[in-house]
């Protein structure tokens, strides 16, 4: 499917859980999602998103993998660790700005969303994006997302000072260029 893009629009997720499943049904995860919705704003509204792994350009997972157990197809997605491989250290788990990878300690390994690598290297979409009744999860043309929404596309993300850009793409307000993701913003504050 050349020309097609993965995007993630939070303001379109109903928090169905259709991704979950769907996910579940991918052949490469041996019947485990690797996708979860989780609420954005817990205790102001009950939002929710979906997270997929983000397939960063420069995956920190990858770097951080003592074992290299963790490649980049030349498509740009990041697989889950390779199974000989991975010695079950966590590293990859902790060092993902996004808090995408699991660890299955069942398996004794890492494994994440891989956009479902069995399907999109076929040409099919990944299975989350063939169920979502929102269109929070798509895996379309770029001109398609310009076209049908007001937001705006984006893959640079920061964290602090860190610059992370990735395969996939959010949606953010079209004032927007960027998504600046700072811990502080997120934390509890006592009210006096």
């Amino acid at each position: 499917m050349f020309g097609y893009e993965f995007y993630v629009d939070p303001s379109r997720c109903i928090g169905c859980q259709s991704c979950i499943n769907a996910c579940a049904e991918c052949e490469t995860h041996r019947g485990t999602p690797m996708i979860h919705v989780d609420f954005l704003d817990r205790t102001n509204t009950i939002a929710t998103v979906p997270f997929v792994c983000m397939h960063c350009e420069d995956p920190t997972c990858a770097k951080v993998c003592p074992a290299d157990a963790i490649k980049k197809t030349e498509d740009g997605v990041v697989q889950s660790s390779l199974k000989p491989r991975c010695i079950a250290c966590s590293n990859c788990v902790l060092a993902c700005p996004f808090g995408i990878p699991k660890m299955m300690t069942e398996l004794e390994q890492m494994m994440k969303c891989d956009m479902c690598y069995d399907r999109t290297s076929e040409g099919k979409r990944p299975m989350c994006a063939t169920v979502c009744p929102s269109q929070a999860l798509a895996y379309v043309p770029r001109e398609q997302i310009e076209r049908l929404r007001r937001e705006k596309p984006t893959n640079t993300f920061f964290f602090g000072k860190q610059k992370v850009t990735t395969k996939v793409f959010m949606m953010i307000p079209p004032e927007q260029d960027a998504l600046s993701v700072d811990v502080v913003d997120y934390m509890w504050e006592e009210k006096a």
